[in-house]
């Protein structure tokens, strides 16, 4: 019954997919990368076809989830530039069905070791936006390549080259633009331009979006690949990738030495782990915000029986927005690296904590922001990312979010090398209440030091039942990460939904401050006149909230679908 309304949802799927508006390209019908998708033999989903495809056929040729994962990741550095990165960095969620254990694995920027906390003031002592997001100095060491070659090292079954070799031919012979990445490329042509390897690398030998159908070579890039699959990545971080991309920051004034590269660690680290009326659901720990949000309010919404009172009605949208003002509430007050300060995960995710914070959720009327202060009664304690996700037959499984921060991150390429770098450094607190691009506060938890990884809301996750994976799941979005995910694991579990219907159903998202709601079209009228009776500020917003990639299974069946929000994605399997 459950493969029979998952086929039955497509229609469903696509209105909601024609009236929403993407945050960075328009929703058009795009053929039937849109059509959920059936497998066998494992799944790879991602936000670009031909990235989907590779993982797939690394699937086919024996590799395991993460032997795809890492072929996907790179292969979306070819296809997808304005997300898939190898000079950004990133989150790796990993089950491992044989030892029957989950881990995240960290391979977030870095800050440079000349980084200090006043680097992005003017001189008045106010925070410069344009420093950091669109300068070198926003840049920090990137940890995809890093991270990448360490899973598929460590919990790989094929070589780096194996799994390298289809993303250095996509480079190198080239792929046909389609209609996504020309809208994407078209809107990111006044930065690109600004710099003159990015205009080379990305735009028309007269400046414009290269058109649908052209040709699309990457000579430089492919040659970058080749020397870091040659030299398991040592490469990016110490060879000719390295000397060019502290050229690059040279030329540019950046921060990045070849001895930070040098440094470069990826950490192993314990997830962040909830249970969720029977079902376990594990993320990503600090520096991610993700997963101690996600099970905050998971903890939160559990003392309500939230089916009851019917997905998407006004009772259930002010529980679910009452939650996110209290998780954001806490996020801009403990969140950080926690190799620089002491982040208070138990305490956030206990569910006495939880139980404290819904005894001051009226029912009936909204709690103003300005009334919600970060840690209430907190025990005390001694715009632009991809997500895609792997599943292989053996029950492996891997949910992976990467990033430049910003579309195509702050618009410099590395001559010579192919890539652009990232503005991550954004993420850091410019200065303690100053809100970054994404309107989130941050407080001295995570001010600039140098070495130090930058908070993120992205949120890989994998949830469990009865020790078996159910759903991997995650979602590009800046702030709107975190919420995406927390209403595709109620879907899933509170309402029954599968993985067409809880994508296509439309979500909110609140994030303390600003103190309103934003709703996506598809909310009944009706609904939201109900909810700004209860005193909720409600934004009907012109962009997405989230884009998530999500893979399930039953039993020798593989479902997966790529969000219809944004064009251009696949799910696919290897038969």
């Amino acid at each position: 019954m459950r493969h029979m309304r998952f086929r039955a949802c497509f229609i469903v799927a696509i209105m909601v997919a024609v009236t929403a508006r993407g945050e960075d390209q328009p929703i058009i019908q795009y053929g039937d990368r849109f059509h959920p998708q059936i497998g066998y033999g494992g799944m790879v989903v991602s936000q670009e076809a031909l990235a989907s495809q590779v993982g797939a056929d690394i699937l086919a040729q024996g590799g395991n989830a993460v032997d795809a994962a890492v072929a996907t990741g790179f292969a979306l550095a070819v296809t997808l530039p304005q997300a898939g990165n190898i000079g950004g960095g990133g989150f790796m969620m990993i089950h491992l069905a044989e030892a029957g254990r989950t881990l995240a694995l960290d391979y977030r920027e870095m800050a440079p070791g000349a980084a200090h906390r006043d680097l992005f003031l003017d001189d008045q002592g106010r925070a410069d936006p344009q420093k950091s997001r669109f300068s070198a100095l926003s840049s920090g060491v990137p940890g995809t390549v890093a991270g990448l070659v360490h899973a598929q090292h460590k919990y790989g079954r094929l070589g780096l080259e194996a799994v390298m070799a289809p993303a250095i031919r996509l480079a190198e012979e080239g792929f046909r633009v389609d209609f996504p990445l020309y809208w994407s490329l078209k809107r990111a042509r006044e930065r690109l331009s600004r710099h003159p390897a990015a205009r080379e690398y990305f735009l028309a030998a007269d400046g414009s979006a290269p058109e649908t159908g052209t040709l699309w070579r990457q000579p430089d890039l492919a040659r970058t690949l080749k020397r870091i699959a040659g030299t398991a990545g040592r490469d990016f971080y110490e060879g000719e990738t390295a000397r060019l991309i502290v050229e690059e920051m040279s030329r540019q004034g950046g921060l990045i030495t070849l001895q930070d590269l040098k440094n470069y660690q990826v950490f192993e680290r314990h997830p962040v782990s909830g249970t969720y009326r029977g079902y376990e659901v594990v993320s990503m720990p600090p520096p991610s915000s993700g997963g101690v949000h996600l099970v905050q309010m998971l903890n939160i919404l559990e003392g309500w029986d939230l089916a009851s009172l019917g997905h998407n009605s006004a009772a259930y949208l002010h529980r679910l927005v009452e939650a996110m003002r209290r998780a954001y509430a806490d996020r801009s007050q403990y969140l950080g690296d926690p190799d620089f300060v002491d982040v208070p995960v138990m305490a956030l995710t206990d569910k006495s904590y939880a139980a404290t914070l819904r005894r001051h959720i009226s029912l009936d009327k909204a709690t103003p922001s300005s009334e919600v202060a970060p840690g209430l009664a907190v025990p005390k304690e001694g715009r632009q990312t991809t997500h895609f996700a792997t599943w292989d037959e053996d029950g492996n499984v891997v949910s992976n979010t990467y990033t430049l921060n910003f579309s195509y991150g702050n618009g410099i390429a590395v001559s010579g090398a192919g890539f652009l770098l990232n503005n991550e450094m954004d993420d850091f607190s410019a200065k303690p209440g100053v809100p970054n691009a994404y309107g989130l506060i941050g407080a001295e938890a995570n001010a600039i030091e140098p070495r130090k990884r930058p908070l993120s809301s992205m949120t890989p996750a994998i949830v469990l039942k009865d020790g078996q994976p159910v759903l991997a799941t995650g979602s590009p979005g800046g702030s709107r990460i975190i919420t995406a995910v927390l209403q595709m694991v109620l879907n899933h579990i509170d309402f029954d939904m599968n993985l067409a219907e809880a994508t296509a159903a439309p979500r909110v998202h609140h994030q303390w401050l600003p103190d309103e709601v934003s709703v996506e079209k598809g909310i009944s009228p009706d609904t939201v006149k109900l909810l700004e009776a209860m005193g909720h500020k409600v934004e009907i917003t012109p962009w997405v909230i989230g884009r998530t990639q999500s893979l399930s299974r039953e039993d020798d069946v593989f479902l997966g679908v790529t969000d219809f929000r944004w064009p251009g994605g696949a799910a696919v399997s290897p038969r």
